[in-house]
């Protein structure tokens, strides 16, 4: 005996639903059903034509059997939703670089060359994203799913940030000229101070033919970011003047860094023999570390370049 459109669709409704409910549902289903067709029939519709209208008014079964099992149609509901996105998105932010940066010391500690650094850091972001996507998710779509009852900090109206506009607030000139005057400290620190062998003189781990004039070149960049910072702060947003002045200054400290770097002219030869040569690590190792250093002394300037830019978009959207 063939089955009616009726019965096909209260079978593909009730099928994903627990069998203590299904028989309470097929009932109701059924009835409300049989009164929309009937309602269509006292207006002259002929019976197929308002059987197949009314179970088009009630769309997909599964999405009709998911309202009736109380069972959400997402992963992650408004509930944890945002939770999820900023503790995804820390993650990515923190983990994926210090995994990267880790892997690479490691590899070329043990003697790898440049293809095996690359490849090993290439290889770890990939595999570090996915994990942290993965399971992040997956644990919010178990409490999703399991309507647990973990408490969620409350927002309230203390959350609230002071108005600034577009990251040109006090906070940001305050951090940039702390971490301006310790990279200053830091140069004055490495030459009096340096690193202390056992039994031997200190070591500075820049090279000590960069006093002065190549330090000279250093703090003059260093003055003029801080400068930048200042004046971004006084006028309470980024300008395209800005983002041009911070892009310069960034591709200067890049070009000069990497420059010296290349040169063997940046790190002292006696920091790195003392580091690397005397614990027995080949001089291909001490090439990919400079491949690594070089990485970074361009990275950080395009980070920068791009969040000024950043900054000056939302600024002039604002």
């Amino acid at each position: 005996m063939s089955t009616t459109l009726t019965e096909r669709y209260i079978a593909a409704t009730v099928k994903s639903i627990t069998p203590a409910a299904q028989d309470d549902v097929r009932a109701e289903l059924g009835a409300s059903i049989d009164d929309a067709i009937e309602a269509r029939l006292e207006q002259g519709e002929p019976r197929e034509a308002a059987e197949r209208a009314v179970l088009m008014e009630l769309g997909d079964p599964g999405i009709l059997a998911a309202s009736y099992a109380d069972r959400p149609l997402h992963l992650i509901g408004p509930r944890f939703y945002l939770t999820w996105w900023r503790l995804l998105k820390l993650l990515l932010i923190i983990v994926p670089p210090i995994a990267m940066v880790g892997v690479a010391f490691g590899t070329a500690i043990s003697g790898g060359d440049v293809g095996a650094v690359i490849g090993a850091m290439v290889a770890v972001a990939i595999s570090t994203v996915v994990h942290i996507g993965f399971w992040t998710t997956l644990v919010f779509v178990i409490l999703e799913r399991t309507n647990s009852d973990t408490t969620l900090p409350e927002w309230d109206l203390d959350q609230l940030p002071e108005p600034t506009q577009n990251g040109a607030g006090r906070a940001d000139a305050i951090a940039s000229l702390v971490f301006l005057a310790i990279g200053v400290g830091a140069v004055f620190w490495d030459a009096l101070m340096g690193f202390f062998p056992t039994g031997g003189d200190p070591i500075p781990m820049l090279n000590p033919g960069l006093w002065p004039w190549g330090i000279t070149v250093l703090f003059a960049l260093i003055v003029a970011e801080a400068a930048l910072s200042v004046a971004v702060h006084a006028k309470r947003r980024w300008t395209i003047g800005a983002a041009v002045i911070n892009t310069l200054l960034a591709v200067a400290f890049a070009v000069w860094s990497v420059t010296l770097l290349m040169r063997g002219e940046l790190i002292n030869p006696e920091f790195l023999s003392f580091v690397f040569t005397d614990n027995g690590v080949k001089e291909d190792t001490m090439q990919v570390l400079t491949i690594i250093t070089g990485f970074c002394l361009v990275a950080f300037p395009v980070w920068d370049i791009v969040d000024g830019w950043l900054k000056t978009l939302r600024s002039r959207n604002a």
